[in-house]
């Protein structure tokens, strides 16, 4: 990790369900050799073990919010540690590393609504309009959650260091962006 010295994480990638987090953050590894958490996928996994989908599982999150506050401490404290992989990804990742003063790079990569839901629709089937209502319906519990536990305003755009505006962009060109970027902390 970090060319064999131990510091906290060096990158933050946020965005919107469906907005290439994951892909960015695969293309990072690869081009890097960095390590990655993936808050969505302890998200997933978590809704996993207790056989919710992830609407139900934000649901439940609404009612319980000790579920995300023990996501969330995980995520806070991981980047913050010696063996913090040197991207963590999630989309309140960058307001942990802001909030906590760390001096890392934090990325937002922003896509529309329709663009998010074409690319889910292409990785899990469906249609495009019925993807659109679920993704404002995940927006919108999601978005009561961040502001009623964190006083967070998800569509701040507040602590970020760089903001990609992506829907008419490659995923190989978002990559040479972030590393351009990524170019001042490393």
């Amino acid at each position: 990790m970090n060319g064999g010295v131990d510091l906290v994480a060096i990158v933050t990638i946020s965005g919107h369900p469906g907005s290439g987090t994951s892909t960015l953050v695969d293309g990072l590894c690869e081009s890097l050799n960095w390590g990655k958490l993936n808050g969505g996928q302890v998200f997933r996994d978590m809704a996993n073990q207790r056989e919710m989908t992830l609407e139900e599982f934000g649901q439940f999150c609404i009612q319980d919010e000790s579920v995300d506050k023990e996501l969330d401490d995980l995520l806070s404290q991981t980047m913050q540690s010696e063996d913090s992989p040197e991207i963590v990804e999630s989309r309140l990742a960058g307001w942990w590393a802001y909030k906590s003063g760390l001096e890392c790079a934090r990325v937002w990569v922003e896509v529309s609504e329709n663009e998010r839901a074409k690319r889910v629709v292409n990785r899990e089937g469906g249609s495009i309009d019925a993807q659109v209502d679920l993704i404002r319906e995940r927006m919108e519990y999601d978005a009561e959650r961040y502001l009623r536990f964190y006083e967070i305003d998800i569509e701040s755009r507040e602590p970020y260091t760089c903001v990609i505006e992506s829907d008419d962009m490659r995923p190989e060109e978002v990559l040479a962006v972030v590393r351009r970027h990524l170019e001042e902390y490393v």
